[in-house]
Parts: C-alpha cells; sequence; structure tokens
C-alpha cells in the first residue's frame, strides 16, 4: 500500500489545479481501477471546490516521482506521454507508481488542446 498524491486538473489554461493525497492505494489494481477510486474519493473529500468534484476526468499521467525532477510547466508534464500516461489495463507498478508518486487527473482532450496550444491566460 502507497500513498499517492493527485492532481486534479479541471482546466490547464487557467491553472485550476487543485491537490489531495490518496492513502492506501494497492499498486496492484489496474489503471481503470484507481481512476474509479478517485470519481468516488474527490466528492467525499472536504476542501475539494464544487468544480473539481464534478469534473469528468477520464486520464491519469504520472507527474514525478519522489526525489525526482519536476516539469517546467507548473500545470502538467507534457512530456514522454507514451511511458507517463497510465494505460488500460495495466496494474499501478507496472506503470511505475511508487509511493509518493504524483499523479495528474484529466480530461484527455482537453490536455490535448492545451498541448496544440499551450497558453495560459492566467
Amino acid at each position: 500500500m502507497v500513498t499517492i498524491t493527485l492532481r486534479l486538473i479541471r482546466n490547464f489554461e487557467y491553472r485550476s489545479v487543485k491537490i489531495i493525497p490518496l492513502r492506501d492505494v494497492d499498486v496492484s489494481r489496474t489503471t481503470e481501477e484507481l481512476l474509479e477510486q478517485i470519481k468516488v474519493a474527490v466528492p467525499r473529500t472536504s476542501g475539494v471546490p464544487p468544480p473539481f468534484k464534478t469534473h469528468p476526468y477520464d486520464t491519469l499521467k504520472i507527474s514525478h516521482q519522489a526525489h525526482g525532477f519536476k516539469a517546467n510547466d507548473i500545470v502538467i508534464n507534457m512530456e514522454d506521454d507514451e511511458g507517463l500516461i497510465l494505460g488500460p489495463g495495466r496494474t499501478l507498478g507496472e506503470s511505475g507508481v511508487t509511493d509518493e508518486t504524483e499523479i495528474s487527473v484529466f480530461v484527455r482532450a482537453e490536455y490535448e488542446a492545451y498541448k496544440r496550444n499551450p497558453v495560459k491566460k492566467w
């Protein structure tokens, strides 16, 4: 069981990000199971604004590992999508999730639009 940090990204351009911890995560769970756990846990978490609780998150991506480097973009690491986006059917352990991993949670279509035109409006 590990503790991970979730970066709930509601809007890339306006940098709307809420960070919450998720404790006792089993790394033998699949990506889909973690995403379902997040969808159940976020609305129940105090201190999370309502817009973040109802956002239709569909993608998980490793932002960084404990004691590792951080990206220059404060919203999301836009590098190495192939290796860092947690693919379906794989366990968290197979995807490289360890204790204190930070995972971005977002809508894939919004991320792709932001990658094409990474403009910050705030």
